[in-house]
Parts: structure tokens; C-alpha cells; sequence
């Protein structure tokens, strides 16, 4: 693998992300078994968070503790960015500490230049364009439960022009998948997603939640209103009804489909409370595979 950073899931090739996929299995199993791996022992991260988080914190903080090394968390109060200071010159002050840089924020370029303008790897733990590292743990966690990739339909239910829906496609895509998504008309893909996927396989997009959840092998959903998207929800409630992921609509499905949701969940909204418990197991373990993914990406960058 040859990458220095993870910044979107597009910037990696099928063989990266399998690569990554492969590591994260092992490190999981050694974990289970009380395997001990400091293979990042005496390295640094640094932990930028301008968006608050639970699983990304915790995941990413006790990831690099069982592989050796020491997390830092910096919220934008700790850090001169809170005060005015370029991204860049935090970018080069930072990598002359620190072994690898991880942020979860807000807008992407911030993650693009973290990586231009330092000298270390930089992981992107979330921006309103991607999330990258979600995804790895959701097709982790996809290919436990279904072994193999090809063949298999995903099917994004929710904000089509989220940060969630633009990586799941790359991911979803990319490993072999076919993709659909539903989503209302007011909140399409993003044009650069839907070239992308032009190029690399079979996307569906359409408001008709049924026909997009036809033959699901995964059914994939996420919050309506996203942080920071708070003064929205009312409206938003609106335009998504319908697009909640029920009972119903999985009678549509292929028999065994998963479902996935990278949480928090708000039931009785983008999923009813029975599906939600009918596919705990897949949907926590997802939540677990983040912290395993991770270190498999942290490893693969900062060893």
C-alpha cells in the first residue's frame, strides 16, 4: 500500500481498501483472543475534534492505546485554530511533534491542507463532504456477515447528498457492490459523486424508496438532520417522510439482508425501534468495527 493519508475513500484503490479490510480482521481477532500488538508503540496521534463525537473519540483514542501508542485529544479551544491561526501552520507545527494527525471538523479543505502543508499522515475522521473511516468498519462489517462483496445490492436510504451517502458510494462501489439510493428530490448526490460513480460501477438514484430497496442485500440509513443541522429538523421532517426504513420495506429485501446505521439513531424516525433491535448484532458490531478499521488504517499509515 503505498497511500500517506486517508482524506477521502476515492483517493484509495479496490487493493488499498482490501489491503486495510484484511488488517482490521486480523487486528480484531487478536484482539479477541488477548493478542497484545504494540506495533505503533513510542508514536504519537494527534486527535483534532471541531465536531463533537462519541464513537470517533473513543474509538480512535483507545485504538492507538492497544496498538502502543498515545492519543491526544484537542478540542479547538486547546489549539490556536480557535484564535485565528492558519490550518497550515498548525499543520507544520504539529507534524514536528506528533507521528500522525486525525481530524474530525467540519469542512474538508481543512483536512486537504492538514496534508499539504504537513509532513505527517493525516487521517479523516469525518468533514460535511466524507467520512471515510465509517465506511471502512460498515464494509468490515459487511463482509463478515456476507463473506464476499460481489453480487451484493446496497441500498443508501436518507440525505442523498450527505457526508455519509457520498462515501458509502465510493465504498460501496468500489469493492464490487452495486449501489442504489433513496432519496427525496430535494437532496440529490453530488455531481462529483455521480461522475465518480458513472466511471466505476452501477449507481441508482430515486425518490421511490421501495424500487431502490428491491433486492437490498445491506439497507444502509442515517439521521435526517445532521450536527449542526439543528435549526433544519422541523423541515427536514417533512421532506423525509416516508424514508424511514421499517418493517415493511424490509419484506422487500433480499432474505438476509443487514442493516446498517452508523448511529446515532433516532428511532421512530429514519428507523422504527423494531428493526433498530431486529439487527442490533450487525449494527453494533459496525459500531464496534470502527475502532479495529481504524487501527488497521493507523497502522498502514503511521508504522
Amino acid at each position: 500500500m503505498n497511500q500517506k493519508h486517508l482524506l477521502k475513500l476515492a483517493d484509495w484503490s479496490k487493493e488499498d481498501i482490501i489491503e486495510t479490510l484484511d488488517l482490521a480482521d486480523k487486528l480484531k481477532a487478536e484482539n479477541k483472543a488477548g493478542i497484545k500488538h504494540p506495533i505503533l508503540a513510542g508514536k504519537t496521534l494527534a486527535m483534532i475534534f471541531t465536531k463533537s463525537s462519541t464513537r470517533t473519540r473513543v474509538s480512535f483514542e483507545t485504538g492507538i492505546y492497544q496498538l502502543g501508542g498515545l492519543g491526544m485529544f484537542l478540542s479547538a479551544n486547546d489549539l490556536q485554530l480557535g484564535r485565528g491561526e492558519p490550518i497550515k501552520d498548525t499543520a507544520r507545527v504539529l507534524s514536528r511533534y506528533v507521528d500522525g494527525i486525525m481530524i474530525r471538523t467540519y469542512k474538508q479543505s481543512d483536512v486537504e491542507d492538514l496534508a499539504k502543508y504537513g509532513s505527517v499522515p493525516v487521517i479523516n475522521g469525518l468533514t460535511d463532504y466524507c467520512h471515510p473511516c465509517q465506511v471502512l468498519a460498515d464494509l468490515q462489517t459487511i463482509r463478515e456477515y456476507k463473506h464476499s462483496f460481489e453480487g451484493l445490492k446496497f441500498c443508501f436510504v436518507g440525505d442523498g447528498g450527505n457526508n455519509m451517502a457520498n462515501s458509502l458510494i465510493v465504498g460501496a462501489l468500489s469493492v464490487g457492490m452495486t449501489a442504489s439510493i433513496a432519496t427525496p428530490d430535494l437532496y440529490p448526490v453530488d455531481k462529483g459523486i455521480v461522475e465518480w460513480a458513472s466511471k466505476h460501477g452501477k449507481l441508482e438514484i430515486s425518490s421511490d424508496i421501495k424500487a431502490m430497496a428491491e433486492g437490498a442485500d445491506v439497507i444502509y440509513t442515517d439521521v435526517w438532520a445532521s450536527m449542526g443541522m439543528e435549526s433544519e429538523k422541523e423541515q427536514r421532517m417533512k421532506d423525509f417522510k416516508g424514508f424511514c426504513v421499517d418493517s415493511d420495506l424490509m419484506k422487500l429485501t433480499n432474505k438476509g439482508c443487514m442493516v446498517q446505521h452508523c448511529l446515532p439513531a433516532h428511532r421512530g424516525e429514519e428507523i422504527t425501534d423494531e428493526v433498530m433491535e431486529e439487527h442490533a448484532g450487525e449494527i453494533f458490531d459496525e459500531a464496534e468495527n470502527r475502532m479495529h478499521a481504524q487501527k488497521a488504517v493507523m497502522v498502514q499509515l503511521m508504522k
